[in-house]
């Protein structure tokens, strides 16, 4: 399709007249079925909701198709309106609009989108089986018509995937505030879910996905590499051995948990990742970001054990059930020295995790049809699992919860996971790693994008960022060495790696001083023509402020307030009006529906002194919102952080605890 007709399809919004309809595409990796929730009045209901996007006269035979998705996928996805034209991210200036801002948002949201990077494309949605940019398509197409037509004095509100519509405001403004699922508590259950999402009337936007903030399995690689590092650190023998020959065995290769191979590539393992869909596996294995495919575990474990006893550093995946693979180890008596499991079992009933013992087509239809069955089923599979696991823990595994509720599910599906009656066997990797090494001193995903989509660009900004980190290491303190080191190795080698999918994005952890510093130089850099385009600003909700999720983000956090959500609320609320081009909030993440309130934003750099001033505001804030919080639950990294923020800027004023001896309180009750 020429540009121009892109920009005319762009422009038109939802057609005037009903389109050609659209094949069901069997190449493409779709959603399951949903399971059947709603009784016929709220069927009716769902389809009345659905087709108040199109004129009355269209109603009738819109109805029947719309209902016969609903009968045959469980959702009204609109197929039929899905857009000729390829979704992918361009140089901004391709997409039509009046703000070059609007345009940077239309960019991510295509991005998320783009078939190399969407877990399920035609859907919607873009990583762990129900992340979802849009509820259906006529939801898409309107956003994309707002945002076109929108100037810097209008602010668009999405609801759940809805475009409310386009509301007057002014240039300080964000341009998009986002809000998803965010459902009253009461009805936060993983079939209020279901229901509300069968009606068209809320949807789970997960983290990046609802957010338009992904970019690919690279948006996790750093922290799943930092992760697998430290982790190796922690069950070394000899200060500084690495991970040479060491075993790391987990699961999942879908949008997140693809990370894993790759990051433990980097760290220098070897590592074993079953994945139980064909597609997922495929789509890794073409991308690179796993070396080699097995389906046969007896000739996996003879590679497995060739591969360390060379010290190779390379990523291996077993195509079947996780489960099998962890038995056989057990069978095998064979030494794993890591161990984690990052399937979507935030979504254990919707095709988040699969039962062992039948295939992947049987399970779908098991999900689908008999969905009592289904959980059984799973339930007994998280038994088998943990079960493995203890026993292969029980002879020297290091094993972590990668913050995908799988101690929390197996845990009500009755499995041997507790130490007692509130905390699980195993750490979790924040409680561990994550928490008191990154996110208590500010260290998180830091992110980026080029606008102009160009290679080129993102090769300078690496090195730009390369340049402030070394700066900054000069004289950091001892307490954050270790992480400024990490960093910079990682930035040096991020090209060489080949992580970009899609959009022309960079990671990076670093903490409030690094990120302005290094947005200050990007947006220097815009303003001298050294970058063709403007950089857009983001980072993963799995933050230091952005999440409030105590099974993961907040594990690390004593004072009883993990369970509360005021630092996410908070974080969006002060991101948005200190300078963020597009902020969201959302009920849900990668822990589960009604698990979790996470938030997010995104800025653009556009080399105006307007952009310096906003990025000191709002960055400053974003970080320091959540390091101040974990300070005030007495986490002593937190407290030596707050401090030396404060001491660099006298306009900073944090409450500090005072620490109570437990010695002051016995005998008191």
């Amino acid at each position: 399709m020429q540009l121009e007709d892109f920009k005319k399809s762009v422009l038109e919004g939802i057609p005037q007249s009903i389109p050609a309809k659209k094949e069901y595409d069997p190449n493409i990796n779709h959603a399951p079925k949903r399971k059947e929730i709603l009784n016929q009045e709220e069927k009716k209901l769902a389809l009345k909701n659905a087709l108040r996007y199109f004129p009355k006269e269209q109603h009738k035979e819109l109805a029947a198709e719309f209902a016969d998705e609903l009968k045959t996928y469980g959702r009204i996805y609109m197929y039929r309106y899905r857009p000729d034209y390829e979704i992918k991210a361009r140089n901004y200036t391709d997409f039509p609009h009046q703000s070059k801002q609007a345009a940077g948002i239309m960019l991510m949201l295509s991005n998320n989108l783009d078939y190399a990077v969407a877990q399920h494309p035609h859907e919607l949605i873009t990583y762990g089986g129900n992340g979802a940019v849009f509820q259906n398509w006529a939801q898409y197409r309107l956003t994309m018509k707002y945002l076109a037509e929108m100037t810097d004095e209008q602010t668009l509100a999405l609801y759940s995937g809805h475009p409310m519509g386009l509301f007057p405001s002014h240039k300080d403004a964000p341009r998009v505030v986002v809000t998803n699922g965010m459902v009253i508590p009461n009805y936060s259950k993983p079939d209020d879910w279901e229901k509300f999402n069968a009606l068209g009337v809320s949807q789970y936007g997960q983290m990046t996905a609802g957010s338009f903030m992904y970019i690919g399995p690279q948006g996790i690689v750093h922290g799943t590499t930092i992760t697998v590092l430290n982790a190796g650190r922690k069950i070394a023998k000899i200060p500084g051995e690495g991970l040479g020959g060491k075993l790391f065995v987990t699961a999942g290769l879908g949008g997140m948990s693809g990370a894993q191979p790759k990051a433990a590539k980097i760290a220098g393992a070897v590592s074993i990742t079953a994945e139980i869909n064909p597609k997922a596996t495929h789509t890794r294995h073409s991308q690179g970001w796993v070396d080699e495919v097995f389906s046969n575990l007896d000739e996996l474990l003879a590679r497995t054990k060739q591969a360390q006893n060379n010290k190779e550093a390379v990523s291996l995946v077993y195509q079947g059930n996780i489960v099998d693979l962890w038995e056989k180890l057990v069978k095998e008596d064979f030494h794993v020295d890591l161990g984690s499991d990052q399937t979507s079992l935030h979504n254990p009933w919707a095709g988040g995790y699969y039962p062992v013992g039948m295939s992947f087509e049987e399970a779908n239809r098991m999900m689908a049809e008999e969905p009592e069955a289904f959980k059984t089923a799973i339930q007994n599979t998280l038994k088998r699992h943990a079960s493995a696991i203890n026993k292969l823990s029980a002879k020297g595994m290091y094993f972590f919860d990668y913050g995908n509720a799988f101690l929390l599910e197996a845990s009500r599906a009755g499995a041997d996971v507790m130490k007692n009656e509130v905390e699980f066997k195993y750490p979790s990797y924040v409680q561990d790693i994550l928490g008191p090494m990154c996110f208590d001193y500010g260290f998180g995903p830091f992110r980026w994008v080029c606008a102009s989509n160009d290679p080129k660009d993102l090769e300078i900004t690496d090195h730009l960022a390369t340049e402030v980190l070394e700066e900054m290491a000069k004289t950091a303190p001892t307490e954050i060495t270790q992480q400024m080191q990490d960093n910079i190795k990682w930035i040096k080698a991020a090209s060489e790696n080949k992580l970009v999918v899609g959009s022309q994005a960079r990671i990076l952890y670093a903490d409030a001083e690094g990120r302005m510093k290094i947005a200050e130089a990007f947006n220097n850099a815009v303003a001298s023509g050294e970058l063709s385009a403007p950089i857009i600003l983001g980072r993963d909700h799995h933050d230091v402020s952005g999440t409030d999720s105590p099974y993961r983000e907040t594990s690390n956090i004593y004072d009883g307030s993990q369970f509360t959500a005021d630092m996410a609320i908070q974080n969006v609320i002060g991101d948005s009006f200190r300078g963020a081009t597009w902020v969201s909030i959302h009920n849900g993440g990668g822990v589960g529906w009604g698990e979790v309130i996470n938030g997010g934003f995104g800025m653009m750099l556009d080399g105006s002194a307007d952009s310096d001033r906003r990025l000191k505001s709002m960055l400053h804030w974003d970080v320091n919102n959540g390091i101040a919080r974990r300070n005030w639950a007495r986490n002593d990294e937190a407290i030596f952080a707050i401090k030396r923020a404060m001491a660099a800027e006298p306009l900073l004023k944090v409450t500090l605890p005072n620490i109570a001896d437990d010695a002051d309180l016995e005998g008191l009750f």
